[in-house]
């Protein structure tokens, strides 16, 4: 699989696979810390808020502030809080969400692949994800763990 992925992704080099494929869960349900179900703003999917007409920047955004996140400039690490990085492509759609890890690291569920660990945000940037256009904070709760999706 390894082959597969740099081939999809050509700027992916410092990775390693943390999971099986899995097409149960997508980057959206692992970027918040579960991997139970779908989430997407479209029928069908799970998704925290009503809004589901569009995969547009704001419909993202609004969607990870009801979970606590708020913008901020930029992927570098911060004691005390988890981040994510928001994709899209030239014609406006969001693609993909990946998470910060706690070692600044950042771990991605690639569709119906696997999970990896990479070493940036821009490593999945190129004609599958489109660029990194936003990227967001949320506090760590008191035990450090990851906000699941109810």
């Amino acid at each position: 699989m390894t082959a597969q992925l740099r081939d999809l992704f050509p700027s992916l080099t410092d990775f390693s696979v943390t999971s099986p494929q899995d097409p149960r869960y997508n980057c959206v349900a692992w970027a918040v810390g579960t991997d139970d179900g779908w989430w997407w703003p479209a029928p069908g999917f799970e998704w925290p808020i009503d809004r589901r007409d569009d995969e547009e920047l704001p419909t993202f955004t609004t969607a990870f502030n009801t979970l606590g996140y708020e913008r901020c400039a930029d992927g570098a690490m911060e004691d005390g809080f988890v981040k994510i990085a928001i994709y899209r492509l030239r014609s406006g759609e969001v693609t993909h969400v990946a998470r910060q890890l706690n070692t600044g690291r950042w771990t991605s569920k690639l569709g119906t692949l696997e999970d990896i660990e990479h070493g940036s945000p821009s490593e999945l940037e190129g004609e599958r994800y489109g660029v990194v256009v936003q990227y967001m904070r949320r506090r760590l709760d008191n035990v450090g763990a990851q906000m699941e999706l109810a």
